[in-house]
């Protein structure tokens, strides 16, 4: 194990990502040189140069700093496995005989030597360890954090704190999570998914399981309700878990509701972000802060304050003519969650969803959980598959999903095409939602309804 107190210098191969940008900061934040590749320029990639860290996009091994000629006890190679395995920069270092370290190793080797509070799940880990970093921020209480997403408070997907506390989204995919030594673990959902690797749902919840078994003697697990398997404290949006919520209200467009844990009630909390979904989110991150002793009149404040993660539910217009939000939902019980919420807060405005499939492989192992809740929709907008990592399956398109999708007003699209539309009908309350790049769209689709 790497001691993370000697690394006085950093190369990210895939420097992008998000959680592999979020690395890059935590070590400028630590006073360690970062430097690191990736294959595109994005906002992140910009955002990182102005901060002062050095990002080539150019598979050149000339262009890494000669600082890492030599393999030493103070430099640290982290590699993402998105990244090909012909990469002259990845094996340039593997040549030149660097220990390389996956993302998720990091992440252990920092949560080994901290109090760690770990939240895991196919979905609602991102708002969920925001929530809760945000609450020990907000609180006075403090914490470092390791977020899946950029929180809307803080504009960053890292955080700093002056404690040994650190808040981590734990990642299922590729069993990244099973490096972590959670002393609180969490786990919000596990819906079958990233079956590429799992290759079915027994071996996914198993993994869970087992990330419940790293929880450090004398901690806690934290397990919604309904899970094949459970924790020591149980929580929900109804009445089935030990923590759950009560008098669940949309009160002027805002969600409200009261926490009870026992014969604890912490009444009339308000949410800053909106989604029946988010009300169980908060209930998980509640339960946590109160394990922390934190004081109940301040998590009331920093719920009513928290702005939640970019992509998250997040509104991006909202004038008298047009509502606009944006969501990061690629898994069929994701866009449940979301549209089912959305008709709660707009059960009279028609619903135009602009959505993008994320993998061949997710697309058909869940085509018919897809084409179910796709049919919520009013106004269907489906742009095709985004392949990520893969290589197209022959017969999996988006033409063969609309064609299950019971729906009249639904058409497959082109990200050009979706603008001309909303330009033309100017929708009342349009969603784009989808993990791939259809968040390109946020920015012109913005400008189209902002007129």
């Amino acid at each position: 194990m790497i001691n993370i107190d000697q690394i006085k210098q950093v190369y990210l191969i895939g420097i992008g990502g998000i959680g592999m940008s979020g690395l890059a900061r935590y070590f400028q934040h630590l006073g360690c040189t970062v430097a690191g590749y990736d294959r595109t320029e994005t906002d992140l990639t910009i955002a990182l140069v102005a901060e002062g860290i050095d990002v080539i996009y150019e598979d050149d091994v000339n262009a890494i700093p000669a600082t890492f000629d030599q393999p030493s006890d103070s430099s640290l190679i982290i590699f993402t496995p998105a990244v090909p395995k012909d990469l002259k920069i990845k094996n340039h270092f593997v040549a030149k005989g660097f220990e390389l370290y996956k993302r998720s190793q990091v992440l252990g080797f920092i949560s080994a030597s901290r109090f760690t509070i770990g939240v895991a799940g196919t979905h609602g880990k991102t708002t969920t360890s925001t929530m809760i970093a945000h609450i020990l921020k907000d609180s006075g209480y403090d914490c470092s954090a390791f977020l899946g997403g950029i929180s809307s408070n803080y504009n960053t997907n890292v955080l700093y704190g002056d404690n040994n506390v650190v808040v981590v989204e734990a990642d299922e995919y590729d069993r990244s999570f099973l490096t972590l030594h959670p002393n609180i673990a969490v786990v919000t959902s596990a819906d079958a998914d990233h079956l590429d690797i799992y290759g079915d749902e027994s071996h996914l919840i198993d993994s869970f399981k087992m990330y419940l078994d790293r929880v450090v003697e004398g901690g806690y697990r934290i397990v919604r309700t309904g899970l094949s398997f459970s924790g020591d404290i149980s929580y929900s949006r109804d009445d089935k878990g030990d923590a759950h919520a009560e008098n669940v209200a949309v009160i002027d467009g805002e969600f409200h509701f009261d926490y009870v844990k026992g014969a604890l009630r912490i009444s009339n909390i308000k949410l800053g972000i909106a989604g029946l979904h988010n009300i169980e989110n908060a209930v998980a991150a509640i339960t946590v802060a109160l394990l922390l002793d934190i004081e109940q009149d301040k998590i009331v404040r920093a719920l009513a304050n928290f702005r939640g993660a970019k992509r998250r539910f997040e509104y991006i217009v909202r004038n008298e003519k047009s509502v606009y939000i944006d969501d990061y939902a690629h898994h069929p019980e994701e866009l449940r969650a979301f549209l089912s919420s959305l008709r709660k807060l707009y059960p009279n405005k028609k619903l135009t969803v602009v959505f993008q499939p994320h993998l061949f492989s997710r697309t058909r192992d869940f085509v018919d959980g897809f084409a179910e809740v796709l049919g919520m929709a009013d106004e269907l907008l489906l742009m095709e598959i985004y392949p990520a990592r893969e290589l197209p399956i022959e017969g999996v398109t988006s033409t063969w999903l609309l064609d299950k999708i019971t729906l009249q007003n639904k058409r497959v699209v082109s990200p050009q095409e979706v603008l001309a539309l909303v330009e033309s009908e100017k929708p009342e309350l349009v969603v784009t939602v989808g993990a791939g790049d259809i968040d390109r769209l946020v920015k012109p689709l913005k400008a189209i309804l902002d007129k």
